[in-house]
């Protein structure tokens, strides 16, 4: 639950606040849906802080998580001042399943609690309840200003190396589509995210100065390693939540033989492919190769 109170300027009778009962009933329920609301936006914004890709993008969404607790304590203090009572409730946490998700999810909230807020101004007659209302929706336009411009920069942004980056890589593999997308590149090592379509493969090659790490999350398959492009004599079958380590100068191919997109992530130490690398397909992949934008196929 939900209440947190703080001393706000004394209020005249709760009359004064409406014109007629109907109309003050609709203005109390504003009220409380944005105590709700912001609320439930405070607790949201500090989640999505949470799995920002980087720094500058954290420090926006406390900022806004911090400027609608503001907002979420003067509500409330109108509403105790108001009604006399503290107002009770309970909030669902808005959920999202990865950060780029939040964005969208925010700022269709942020709409939303708009219209929300500029009906409550053609609601109530008494000039300090217009004038916080009027505050609410110039928040919530800024806030959705500030989240369409996060969200523009998240989905322009494939390589967020070589910053610092947290990421859910279980989700971050899970959402991703193209046959390769470099997702951080440093200067000893480099993540790429892996989707490979039904009875396809990545193609046999070899990485001769550098170790590689794969981890399959979503499929099934088979994976081939050896000395020899030839003669593999190290196979094995593999599914979600297996990895795979392969040598320097070992020849290797991994098979979907799933029924779904062989989805995983690969660590290569050092990079092997261009920083932003982004192939939508294998046929995209190899075409690279051919120009001399990263690894040969065999």
């Amino acid at each position: 639950m939900y209440g947190p109170y703080h001393t706000y300027a004394a209020f005249h009778h709760p009359g004064d606040f409406s014109r007629g009962h109907e109309q003050h009933q609709q203005v109390v329920e504003v009220l409380l849906n944005g105590i709700i609301g912001k609320a439930t936006a405070t607790d949201f914004y500090r989640r999505l802080a949470d799995v920002a890709p980087h720094e500058d993008h954290r420090s926006q969404l406390l900022q806004i998580a911090e400027e609608e607790r503001g907002q979420w304590f003067q509500l409330t203090n109108l509403y105790t001042s108001m009604m006399g009572v503290q107002p009770m409730y309970s909030i669902e946490p808005l959920t999202f399943s990865h950060y780029e998700e939040g964005l969208e999810r925010g700022y269709e909230a942020e709409i939303e609690s708009y219209e929300h807020y500029r009906l409550g101004t053609m609601l109530t007659g008494d000039p300090t309840i217009y004038e916080a209302f009027v505050d609410a929706c110039k928040g919530e336009w800024h806030h959705a200003d500030l989240l369409r411009n996060l969200g523009a920069s998240a989905w322009n942004r494939t390589d967020y190396g070589p910053d610092p980056y947290t990421v859910n890589i279980d989700e971050a593999t899970l959402q991703n589509e193209a046959f390769r997308t470099a997702l951080w590149t440093g200067d000893h090592l480099q993540l790429t995210l892996m989707s490979i379509d039904v009875g396809d493969d990545i193609g046999f090659e070899i990485h001769p100065k550098l170790d590689q790490f794969l981890r399959i999350e979503q499929g099934q398959g088979i994976v081939e390693m050896g000395n020899d492009p030839n003669n593999l004599t190290y196979k094995r079958n593999v599914e979600a939540d297996y990895a795979i380590i392969i040598p320097a100068g070992t020849w290797h191919n991994l098979t979907n033989t799933g029924s779904e997109p062989l989805k995983l992530y690969s660590i290569y130490a050092p990079p092997q492919h261009p920083k932003g690398t982004v192939h939508q397909t294998k046929a995209d992949a190899m075409a690279a190769e051919e120009a001399g934008h990263g690894r040969t196929y065999w």
